[in-house]
């Protein structure tokens, strides 16, 4: 990402490398929220904990890609409170602490690695990191090994990315590891959204570990 760029989400769609997102995260944290979530009606967060929540997640969560928090926020809620968070960008966590709703943030890159035992967590949430120039559908085998056997993962999905990336057969791939898999269709961004994304539509990877 060119060091000018404005950060808004044609940028966020542009990233190419793990580097290109710390720098476009850390110059957006502070104007995420009022700039980008409330102006553009992003209502993607909320969903995903809904769909977590009524598929009967609970217990110890990790939120993949936390961000500003706004999952975290909205699985509070609706009663989930021992949530941790992680991000590969250390100012956008830093604006999720100032929620708190989070009992641990860390800094880190999932497709690396995370630093967490396997099985650590009972459920495991992402809302918009599976998108167009962040992570794909490799990560998957991460997010499982820090999930406990029975333990409940969902996990938005950008229909684009999803179709382009190859999500289906490594679902697919996965059948053995998961069960119960639904894939809900969601809009990203409610009826007050404008602008070319407006439209934006994707699923929640619902599914349990075997």
């Amino acid at each position: 990402m060119c060091a000018k760029s404005k950060p808004d989400l044609d940028a966020a769609y542009a990233l190419k490398t793990p580097e290109d997102s710390r720098r476009l995260y850390a110059a957006w944290a502070e104007t995420y929220d009022a700039g980008f979530a409330e102006a553009s009606d992003y209502v993607l967060p909320k969903k995903v904990a809904e769909q977590f929540v009524d598929a009967g997640g609970g217990g110890a969560v990790l939120d993949i890609g936390a961000g500003t928090g706004l999952c975290g926020q909205a699985l509070a809620v609706l009663g989930v409170t021992q949530v941790d968070g992680t991000d590969i960008s250390p100012e956008m966590l830093e604006v999720a602490q100032k929620k708190r709703v989070y009992s641990t943030l860390f800094a880190a890159d999932v497709t690396l690695g995370l630093p967490v035992s396997d099985g650590h967590y009972d459920g495991v949430v992402s809302s918009g990191t599976f998108t167009n120039g962040h992570v794909g559908p490799g990560a998957l085998d991460e997010l499982l090994r820090v999930t406990r056997a029975g333990g409940l993962l969902a996990l938005s999905i950008n229909g684009v990315h999803f179709e382009t990336w190859g999500f289906a057969q490594k679902l697919d791939a996965l059948a053995g590891q998961i069960v119960d898999l639904r894939l809900p269709e969601i809009r990203f961004y409610g009826a007050h959204a404008t602008g070319a994304h407006k439209d934006d539509t994707g699923y929640v990877a619902l599914f349990r570990k075997r």
